[in-house]
């Protein structure tokens, strides 16, 4: 058994050699459906096919998604189809992201014994004059402890890419990795590192690690958002088993508090590191960062409203309780 469903070009140029009809299983996919028209219409990669709503005109994103599923689809028996240009694969994307900080801090704890010294006399009467401890051309404890976190972060980043993350869609535009990249390694990498490991940061100015509760604070909320972010991030990505394709109502950790309980600890982790690094840079990377994470977590709330109705709790708060 199957059924048929009429294919419409979105774009004027449109894709040649479209049929004007595809036959399509019951079981049929997103994924599956790209597959045929990328075969009929000879399109190298089958990812460049976007397959939108034919009422809202939005791109069907989740690839295992079945078609039959799709009311919209359905009712006007017809799918809308348009070439999406060149694509990079979701998981190379954010390797990318993550790699950024992981070059840019080693790279400015190697080079501040040549780089600050030459820059300093510049920046006299503005900045502090270097702390005792880092005039001798050492990481304070601080400066170290920051150099650790923000590198287990990142490390753990990008092992979760490689073997947790789970995603509904195999690519984006290949343009995209520019602007999705900018964000990390100018704001986290670049600006972070070069403003931590001067000898006369906020970071160097903090004494010692062990001088300040305030360290240890920091230290025990970037351990226990590490650990719960990486903990929500297992949940999610074992939610649905292989094979399935319904979606599920995730519950568990942090989720009755928000609708995105991995943000919240994303969030929480870095407060524990500006608590210990003091550093500028980083309260305006996180402060955009929030921003960011409030609309993906509005936009997930909405549709978990959406496609669960009655059965889904409806959250005042997406990131942050009683907050955002």
């Amino acid at each position: 058994m199957g059924y048929t469903l009429k294919v419409t070009n979105r774009s004027r140029k449109g894709l040649k050699g479209l049929p004007s009809t595809i036959e399509l299983p019951d079981d049929a996919t997103v994924e599956f459906a790209k597959k045929e028209i990328s075969r009929a219409t000879r399109t190298s990669d089958f990812n460049r096919i976007g397959i939108f709503d034919p009422v809202s005109k939005k791109t069907l994103k989740d690839r295992n998604a079945v078609l039959r599923e799709q009311e919209p689809v359905m009712k006007h028996g017809e799918i809308i189809v348009k070439d999406l240009g060149a694509q990079i694969s979701w998981r190379l994307v954010y390797l990318c992201e993550y790699f950024g900080p992981l070059v840019f801090h080693p790279f400015f704890v190697g080079v501040r014994n040549i780089l600050y010294p030459a820059v300093y006399p510049y920046l006299k009467g503005i900045v502090p004059a270097p702390a005792p401890a880092a005039a001798s051309g050492e990481l304070t404890s601080v400066q170290q402890a920051a150099f650790l976190m923000i590198m287990a972060h990142f490390v753990k980043r990008e092992l979760e890419v490689l073997f947790v993350h789970k995603f509904s869609a195999n690519t984006m535009p290949a343009a995209f990795i520019v602007r999705n990249s900018f964000f990390y390694w100018v704001f986290a990498g670049l600006l972070g590192a070069l403003e931590i490991y001067a000898p006369f940061s906020p970071a160097a100015q903090a004494g010692e690690f062990l001088s300040s509760p305030l360290h240890a604070v920091g230290l025990a909320l970037y351990v226990f958002g590490e650990l719960c972010n990486a903990n929500v991030h297992w949940y999610l990505s074992s939610l649905r088993k292989p094979g399935e394709t319904a979606r599920k109502i995730p519950t568990g950790l942090g989720f009755g508090l928000v609708t995105c309980p991995n943000y919240m600890f994303e969030i929480i982790a870095w407060i524990g590191v500006i608590l210990v690094t003091r550093s500028p840079s980083l309260v305006v990377f996180i402060t955009i960062g929030s921003y960011f994470m409030y609309i993906w977590g509005w936009g997930k709330e909405k549709a978990y409203r959406k496609q669960f109705g009655d059965k889904y709790k409806k959250k005042r708060s997406v990131i942050l309780p009683g907050l955002l």
